[in-house]
């Protein structure tokens, strides 16, 4: 009686040290992107990779808070990447450019990114929390290069900044509520946001009066800013002119 063919085994390649150290923080990478940080053991990238735990120390001796680091620190180099886009076209379409690819990112790594903005997680450090806020910096300094200033005057980066926060807390509250509302209607919202935020603080101040009327030229007639001004001022307006 012949026994079963025996599917050949795939050959074993040896990986070099880049190669293994850059597997085991993918492996991370995924792992903490489906699950909360402190869920996470040694064991569990080690399987995963399938290699051995005493392999996964000898590349990252202090253990998985510096895996967890190393990871974090990956994934907000992807992340800042996200706000570098073509410095071309109007503001609002850059904007929209830059969340697309932000909200792409936050919907792939789903619960990680939850925990990685919410904190609380027992592996969270003074470095993992620069970490993030070096994200939330890159951000602003590339939304500031669309808008060519180098410098902003105080109310101009607190607008800034004011809009990055509510970028993250928009993206918290979409995964939060199992994304009942499509990516698209959520970026041109928080595009939106954003002129709005602009206009208001431009009432007050005037860099940001400036840098608004410096990008309003070249917004395109029928495009996202006009089409939010139209909308805003239809709902301003009393009933009876609705008509």
């Amino acid at each position: 009686m012949n026994s079963p063919p025996v599917s050949p085994r795939p050959a074993y390649r040896r990986l070099s040290v880049e190669e293994r150290h850059g597997q085991l923080i993918a492996t991370a990478q995924r792992l903490f992107a489906t699950h909360l940080p402190e869920d996470v053991s040694l064991d569990d990238v080690a399987r995963a990779a399938g290699v051995s735990r005493p392999l996964v120390y000898r590349y990252f001796p202090g253990g998985k808070q510096q895996l967890y680091e190393a990871a974090l620190g990956s994934a907000a180099r992807d992340l800042e990447l996200c706000f570098v886009v073509p410095e071309e076209g109007p503001l609002s379409e850059r904007l929209a450019r830059a969340l697309d690819r932000y909200l792409a990112f936050v919907d792939s790594h789903g619960e990680g990114f939850t925990a990685l903005l919410k904190g609380g997680s027992v592996v969270e450090t003074s470095r993992t929390s620069a970490i993030v806020d070096g994200v939330r910096r890159a951000a602003a300094g590339q939304v500031l290069i669309h808008m060519r200033v180098t410098a902003p005057g105080p109310d101009l980066h607190m607008t800034l900044r004011t809009w990055i926060t509510a970028v993250e807390a928009a993206s918290l509250i979409w995964l939060d509520e199992d994304k009942q509302r499509a990516a698209e209607d959520l970026r041109d919202w928080l595009v939106d946001h954003f002129v709005a935020l602009l206009m208001v603080t431009a009432g007050r101040d005037e860099e940001t009066a400036r840098v608004l009327r410096a990008a309003a030229r070249i917004e395109p007639g029928g495009g996202r800013v006009e089409a939010l001004v139209g909308r805003t001022l239809a709902a301003l307006s009393p009933p009876e002119e609705q008509d």
